[in-house]
């Protein structure tokens, strides 16, 4: 189906150049002089190798319908991540340029949402957010009592973010995956 530049959005899968290519984010921009167009940042399906492009509002191109299943990850040895259908047991491996950043919050047994094109892996969807243990933040300065102020912490994945002063080693926390922020105190 053919979809005007100005309509891609995060996640849709196009083809583009003869590659198949899945939209990691898109940004539109007005300039003060000339027409707006819509960047897009997009990963290759088949290598994982990004790339930048401007689409104007008068160029199309071809959107592609994937299928999407509920997979289960299991593991990960290195760069190569296993997920397995919950229904037919079946298993399959994907590269880390595949998933991209994100690959850094998958837990055992976390259910993801796979994209597939003719039984061909395009992409994986992980869930838009997930609990983590901070394991090391510094200490609250006194008198950054502002409600605007952050300070760093290392979750227990390795990733690092910005958490409220009040958040301590130890406190499991609610992040979102996609920004890697920090969205409350988890309630478990």
């Amino acid at each position: 189906m053919k979809i005007i530049g100005s309509a891609v959005r995060a996640g849709n899968i196009i083809e583009y150049d003869g590659k198949i290519w899945r939209v990691v984010k898109h940004n539109v921009v007005s300039p003060g002089k000339g027409s707006a167009f819509n960047q897009v940042e997009m990963r290759d399906a088949r290598t994982g190798t990004k790339t930048n492009i401007k689409l104007r509002a008068d160029e199309t191109v071809e959107q592609l319908r994937a299928d999407e299943k509920e997979m289960q990850y299991l593991f990960n040895d290195g760069d190569t991540f296993t997920f397995m259908d919950q229904e037919s047991f079946e298993q399959i491996a994907v590269g880390r340029d595949l998933i991209g950043e994100a690959a850094d919050f998958l837990t055992d047994n976390m259910v993801c949402t796979v994209n597939l094109i003719e039984s061909e892996v395009v992409g994986i969807d992980l869930p838009q957010s997930t609990v983590c243990t901070v394991v090391e933040a510094d200490a609250v300065v006194k008198g950054q009592t502002a409600s605007s102020s952050y300070k760093p912490a290392i979750l227990d994945n390795g990733v690092k973010i910005m958490v409220p002063p009040f958040i301590a080693a130890g406190t499991r926390i609610v992040v979102n995956i996609e920004e890697r922020t920090y969205l409350e105190r988890s309630k478990d």
